[in-house]
């Protein structure tokens, strides 16, 4: 049975691909798959966004207007318990990331120039450090699978592109997209990135030894899936098996409701189209 339709937003897949936190009319919900149901996840304030699955799946970080400022909660999964604030700042903060160990959390912080900036909130001592503030807007860090470097889209260059930079640095940056990308989201595997590219989802192999090397940009599908209004966050969400994308699209009988789509079979379908390509 699909999910029912709402005006869905910002999905995430719980690590053990069981559950979808996603937003609806400005609060965290939680689908169950298996079960196909929806059920609250937030009721405490205003504005909870972006939910983030920590990699154990015993918690959840989103973006809260609670006590003023959209900053930085998280909750216990199972629902127990309420908000426990993680950051503190005037400045909207907007999780997207956690490192593989749970003890990174990337997040987008709103500078009072309204540019985007990246930064990295450490666990053990709730200490937030930047990582890239720049005179441009970058957005949309998302952490490798092996936690050494840091995906993000930046429009360094007139438009938004994707890079990748080793965390927590020194080393240079690698652009991936070459027609514009943006919500990078790393298979799983850690051998390949995948962005969007307008109505394109696209996949770029990755090899980071001995060196960071990027493949070519080809595309896997495209299809007219909801996008994100936001580059700090991402509207579309990969399996831990890398072989399934979970998309929004626009309900055909309202237009102002949406549905989850599971995009099954894509790697079968692209050897199909184009058999020369890697396997």
């Amino acid at each position: 049975m699909p999910a029912p339709l709402r005006e869905y937003g910002a999905p995430r897949l719980s690590p053990d691909a069981r559950r979808l936190a996603v937003v609806v009319a400005e609060q965290v919900w939680l689908y169950d798959l298996s079960r196909a149901t929806l059920s609250r996840f937030t009721f405490e304030g205003d504005q909870n966004l972006f939910p983030v699955w920590r990699p154990d799946g015993k918690r959840i970080a989103f973006w809260s207007a609670k006590e003023g400022p959209q900053n930085i909660f998280w909750q216990l999964a199972d629902g127990s318990g309420g908000l426990e604030r993680l950051t503190t700042s005037q400045d909207a903060q907007a999780p997207t990331s956690w490192s593989p160990d749970g003890q990174l959390l990337a997040f987008v912080e709103v500078n009072p120039n309204k540019r985007f900036e990246i930064w990295v909130l450490r666990m053990g001592d709730h200490k937030a450090q930047p990582f890239l503030q720049t005179r441009f807007n970058e957005a949309g860090p998302r952490f490798s699978p092996d936690g050494r470097w840091l995906a993000y889209n930046s429009d360094e260059s007139g438009r938004y592109e994707v890079y990748v930079q080793p965390y927590p640095g020194p080393g240079g940056k690698w652009q991936i997209s070459t027609e514009g990308g943006t919500e990078p989201v790393w298979n799983p595997n850690g051998r390949e990135l995948f962005y969007r590219s307008e109505d394109k989802i696209m996949a770029v192999d990755i090899a980071t030894q001995p060196g960071f090397a990027a493949g070519r940009p080809r595309k896997l599908f495209e299809g007219r899936y909801v996008e994100t209004p936001n580059p700090s966050t991402t509207y579309y969400d990969v399996s831990p098996d890398g072989q399934r994308f979970l998309m929004i699209k626009e309900s055909e009988q309202n237009s102002s409701a949406t549905q989850i789509n599971v995009v099954l079979n894509w790697f079968e379908e692209l050897k199909r189209k184009a058999p020369t390509g890697k396997k």
